[in-house]
Protein backbone atom coordinates (compact mmCIF):
# COMPACT_ATOMS: atom_id res chain seq x y z
CA UNK A 1 0.00 0.00 0.00
CA UNK A 2 1.47 3.61 -0.81
CA UNK A 3 1.29 6.20 1.74
CA UNK A 4 -0.23 9.45 0.67
CA UNK A 5 2.93 11.51 -0.14
CA UNK A 6 4.02 8.78 -2.65
CA UNK A 7 0.63 8.71 -4.32
CA UNK A 8 0.66 12.24 -4.05
CA UNK A 9 3.64 12.53 -6.87
CA UNK A 10 3.25 10.28 -8.60
CA UNK A 11 -0.68 11.34 -9.80
CA UNK A 12 1.36 15.06 -10.08
CA UNK A 13 3.42 12.99 -12.59
CA UNK A 14 0.78 11.06 -14.07
CA UNK A 15 -0.89 13.69 -14.82
CA UNK A 16 2.31 15.81 -16.84
CA UNK A 17 0.43 18.73 -17.14
CA UNK A 18 -1.17 21.02 -14.42
CA UNK A 19 -3.99 23.94 -15.79
CA UNK A 20 -3.09 25.44 -12.48
CA UNK A 21 0.62 25.52 -13.31
CA UNK A 22 0.35 27.51 -16.40
CA UNK A 23 2.19 30.46 -15.95
CA UNK A 24 4.79 28.61 -13.87
CA UNK A 25 8.01 27.85 -14.22
CA UNK A 26 11.14 26.18 -12.05
CA UNK A 27 12.32 23.66 -9.58
CA UNK A 28 10.97 23.13 -6.43
CA UNK A 29 12.54 20.03 -3.88
CA UNK A 30 10.79 18.74 -0.94
CA UNK A 31 12.67 17.26 1.81
CA UNK A 32 11.83 15.26 4.21
CA UNK A 33 14.06 15.32 6.69
CA UNK A 34 13.76 12.55 9.39
CA UNK A 35 16.71 12.12 11.66
CA UNK A 36 19.88 11.30 9.48
CA UNK A 37 18.12 10.75 6.66
CA UNK A 38 16.65 12.75 4.18
CA UNK A 39 13.70 12.24 1.22
CA UNK A 40 14.00 13.76 -1.93
CA UNK A 41 11.00 14.44 -4.07
CA UNK A 42 12.13 17.33 -7.25
CA UNK A 43 9.27 18.92 -9.33
CA UNK A 44 10.33 20.09 -12.65
CA UNK A 45 7.41 22.63 -13.66
CA UNK A 46 7.64 24.23 -17.27
CA UNK A 47 4.59 26.50 -18.08
CA UNK A 48 2.51 24.12 -15.82
CA UNK A 49 3.97 20.88 -17.08
CA UNK A 50 5.67 18.75 -14.48
CA UNK A 51 7.63 16.24 -13.81
CA UNK A 52 8.66 14.35 -10.75
CA UNK A 53 11.64 12.49 -9.70
CA UNK A 54 13.39 11.43 -6.63
CA UNK A 55 16.39 13.36 -6.66
CA UNK A 56 18.57 15.64 -4.27
CA UNK A 57 19.84 18.04 -7.59
CA UNK A 58 19.49 21.29 -7.52
CA UNK A 59 16.64 23.69 -7.16
CA UNK A 60 15.05 27.39 -7.49
CA UNK A 61 13.16 26.51 -4.30
CA UNK A 62 13.35 23.52 -1.38
CA UNK A 63 10.79 23.03 0.95
CA UNK A 64 11.92 20.87 3.87
CA UNK A 65 9.51 19.42 6.38
CA UNK A 66 9.05 16.23 8.19
CA UNK A 67 7.42 12.75 6.50
CA UNK A 68 4.80 12.66 9.06
CA UNK A 69 3.42 16.81 8.29
CA UNK A 70 3.88 15.71 4.29
CA UNK A 71 2.14 13.21 4.67
CA UNK A 72 -0.54 15.11 6.46
CA UNK A 73 -0.53 17.79 3.33
CA UNK A 74 -0.66 15.16 0.95
CA UNK A 75 -3.96 13.15 2.49
CA UNK A 76 -5.66 16.80 3.29
CA UNK A 77 -5.23 16.68 6.81
CA UNK A 78 -2.51 20.09 7.07
CA UNK A 79 -2.43 22.86 5.18
CA UNK A 80 0.50 24.04 3.89
CA UNK A 81 0.40 27.81 3.97
CA UNK A 82 -0.54 27.34 8.51
CA UNK A 83 2.48 24.98 7.81
CA UNK A 84 4.80 27.59 6.71
CA UNK A 85 3.13 30.32 9.14
CA UNK A 86 3.72 28.18 12.09
CA UNK A 87 7.23 27.17 11.13
CA UNK A 88 7.07 23.19 10.72
CA UNK A 89 7.80 23.89 6.80
CA UNK A 90 11.16 25.74 6.27
CA UNK A 91 11.76 27.78 2.15
CA UNK A 92 14.79 28.22 1.05
CA UNK A 93 14.49 30.22 -2.30
CA UNK A 94 11.75 31.58 -4.46
CA UNK A 95 8.67 31.14 -1.95
CA UNK A 96 6.23 31.96 -5.01
CA UNK A 97 6.71 28.44 -5.97
CA UNK A 98 5.41 26.85 -2.90
CA UNK A 99 2.52 29.05 -2.83
CA UNK A 100 1.65 27.92 -6.05
CA UNK A 101 1.93 24.22 -5.80
CA UNK A 102 0.64 24.11 -2.14
CA UNK A 103 -3.03 24.80 -4.28
CA UNK A 104 -2.44 21.51 -5.70
CA UNK A 105 -2.72 19.44 -2.69
CA UNK A 106 -6.24 17.78 -1.76
CA UNK A 107 -8.53 19.98 0.80
CA UNK A 108 -9.38 18.34 4.28
CA UNK A 109 -11.87 15.81 3.57
CA UNK A 110 -15.29 17.41 5.75
CA UNK A 111 -14.17 20.65 3.64
CA UNK A 112 -16.92 21.99 1.24
CA UNK A 113 -14.88 23.42 -1.71
CA UNK A 114 -15.99 27.13 -2.67
CA UNK A 115 -15.75 26.75 -6.49
CA UNK A 116 -18.40 23.70 -6.39
CA UNK A 117 -20.42 25.43 -3.79
CA UNK A 118 -20.66 28.45 -5.79
CA UNK A 119 -20.92 26.92 -9.77
CA UNK A 120 -24.08 24.54 -8.06
CA UNK A 121 -25.88 27.65 -6.72
CA UNK A 122 -25.60 29.78 -9.16
CA UNK A 123 -25.87 27.35 -12.05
Amino acid sequence: MLDATTRFFEDLDRRGYEPLLTKLSGTLRFDLNEGPQTRHWLLRIDRGRIRVSQEAREADTIAATSPELFEDLAAGRENGMAALIRGDMTVIGDIRLVVQVERLFPSPPDSREPRRIFHREVY
